[in-house]
């Protein structure tokens, strides 16, 4: 009796065993930091792949770059990794752009380092804080960008490969070797340009926005009417009769890290139009915005004075 149970009993085992595996795959976009530890702020943490606590930094003896070859830009395909649009990171949704052409933005990068050195980054590769690499949240992966260090006037031509920066205010975040090479790596941020670079090496254009067809005569492109840098106007993106389509819009902006977008809407011809714009520009950081929303798809963005 007792070695019937036995019997029974490794069978169970078997046929458990023998069940189906998960398969294991590598996700979107795989567990990362929003990589702020080189400025005290704690690190985002997904999946429990890096530890909160843990600090980045750069090896005890800073290496010398001064041969390290920056990367030649060359058409490649899309990674199969870290381009899933939209995405979300700490609740916040992100859109992948559908192409790097035209994308020239200014803000604030950061750098990541030894904590990250090895680990996969979002497109699957595996880090490496010796080249001139970066992480941004919205550009295709790969792509190819001119960095450009505003404050001393440095450059550096990256491979984008990574999704990030996660901190609020921070547009690009690059490898150890590229904020050496910017001269960033000691005080952890610094102010830059990101200029994409098509494959063919040239740099992105300075687009004008398209206009748009039956328009107000209120609105102008930045290419038909000087607006100056002291001065403060709205960007109007689209304007809908379906409220939801606006939402959507809105939505979109606020995923791709630009603010003050809100809906405005008004009664023409009898009915209800919802107008998405974004309040509150500065004739200065005008073009730059313009050239981010066409890079989004969004080329008929206007300029608007009430």
């Amino acid at each position: 009796m007792i070695w019937r149970f036995a019997f029974a009993l490794c069978a169970l085992v078997l046929v458990g065993c023998a069940g189906p595996r998960p398969k294991q795959v590598p996700p979107d976009v795989p567990e990362q930091s929003d990589r702020s530890s080189t400025t005290g702020v704690p690190d985002y943490v997904a999946g429990g792949l890096y530890k909160p606590g843990v600090p980045d930094g750069g090896p005890d003896i800073p290496p010398d770059i001064s041969a390290l070859p920056e990367p030649v830009p060359r058409a490649e395909p899309r990674a199969r990794y870290g381009n899933k649009s939209p995405y979300s990171v700490l609740g916040k949704r992100y859109y992948v752009m559908d192409s790097a052409d035209g994308y020239v933005e200014r803000g604030i990068a950061s750098w990541y380092g030894t904590k990250f050195h090895g680990r996969v980054t979002s497109s699957f590769e595996p880090y490496d804080m010796y080249q001139f690499t970066a992480a941004h949240k919205t550009l295709p992966l790969p792509s190819y960008a001119e960095v450009t260090n505003l404050d001393n006037g440095r450059k550096v031509i990256v491979r984008v490969n990574d999704r990030g920066p996660f901190h609020e205010g921070r547009i690009i975040d690059l490898s150890y070797a590229a904020a050496i090479k910017l001269g960033i790596h000691v005080r952890g941020t610094g102010r830059v340009e990101v200029r994409a670079i098509t494959p063919n090496g040239h740099h992105a254009s300075t687009a004008q926005a398209a206009p748009v067809p039956g328009q107000a005569s209120s609105t102008t492109s930045r290419g038909s009417v000087p607006v100056a840098d002291s001065e403060r106007v709205a960007v109007q993106v689209g304007s809908f009769r379906d409220h939801d389509n606006a939402r959507r819009l809105k939505e979109r902006l606020q995923g791709a890290d630009i603010r003050h977008v809100d809906i405005d809407s008004t009664r023409v011809d009898g009915g209800r139009v919802h107008r998405v714009r974004i309040q509150n520009v500065a004739g200065r950081d005008l073009q730059v915005l313009l050239n981010r929303l066409a890079a989004l798809g969004l080329s008929g963005a206007r300029v608007v004075r009430e």
